[in-house]
């Protein structure tokens, strides 16, 4: 394990397995972190408590377990016809969400969490928050974005660095986005092989309109129309909800308007 930098005499001290590590097929001499195993008999208690200022509050554990039967059966629009391929992206937006900071929503496509809007006071912000970063994870497929040719390494003042994976990453978004300075664009342009053309507004939005098939979940019930019209705007087709506003007739119209399906399943899933 010296090659990884990691102390094996004081994982074992520390309490960690590390031949657990090794029948678990972790390749621990080249591992850059260190992995606790966890124990999967554990029950956290039933009461969960938080303490402010001196004043404790107490609340039952969300052990609520969300599953095709409890969610997927109560389809409130005219559109009737849910996949299982989506009955298990709503699943796993419900899973995602009920960890995130409310308020939350996340957008899923095929098996992936694509976006996820956390934390934010009015629920459609949260929605165009998870739409912009699920449009980013889409363009991240274009043709031109998976073309562009990178470096192994690049001068950084009088240093040579490699063009690692993260360096990568930041700067296809960074292609994607297109909004940067003048020295931004000095920067990101030396990892590169042939600094390309830009990607343009049109070629996103002809890229985009072809996304189809995209789950939203919200992590409480949406009340208004507003939240399901922007969701159109990148291809949202299924939704899950817990339902429950004054608002839902025209929440579930919104819907019918745009083809979409949607389920009430009753269940809100807030984590504060």
């Amino acid at each position: 394990m010296g090659s990884s930098g990691i102390n094996a005499e004081y994982m074992g001290s520390s309490g960690i397995n590390a031949e657990y590590m090794g029948s678990s097929g972790i390749n621990a001499e080249y591992m850059g972190f260190v992995v606790l195993e966890g124990d999967v008999s554990y029950t956290p208690p039933e009461e969960e408590y938080r303490e402010i200022f001196g004043v404790v509050m107490m609340q039952k554990r969300n052990d609520l377990l969300l599953t095709k039967e409890n969610s997927c059966q109560n389809i409130v629009t005219e559109n009737k016809e849910l996949p299982e391929s989506a009955q298990e992206d709503m699943l796993l937006a419900g899973i995602t969400t009920k960890y995130t900071q409310s308020n939350s929503v996340s957008f899923a496509l095929n098996g992936q969490i694509i976006g996820v809007g956390a934390g934010q006071q009015s629920r459609v912000d949260c929605v165009k928050l998870a739409r912009e970063k699920a449009a980013i994870w889409c363009l991240r497929q274009h043709p031109k974005v998976r073309g562009l040719k990178f470096k192994a390494e690049f001068e950084d003042g009088d240093k040579t660095r490699r063009v690692t994976r993260s360096i990568r990453t930041n700067a296809r978004i960074g292609y994607i986005e297109g909004d940067m300075t003048d020295v931004e664009y000095k920067c990101w342009a030396r990892y590169f092989e042939e600094v390309p053309e830009p990607l343009t507004a049109e070629e996103k939005k002809e890229f985009l309109a072809g996304v189809t098939g995209i789950t939203l979940y919200s992590d409480a019930f949406f009340p208004f129309r507003d939240n399901i019209d922007q969701a159109s705007k990148l291809g949202v087709r299924y939704i899950l909800q817990a339902g429950g506003s004054r608002g839902d007739a025209e929440v579930t119209q919104a819907c019918n308007d745009y083809g979409m399906v949607m389920c009430h399943n009753g269940i809100r899933v807030f984590h504060h």
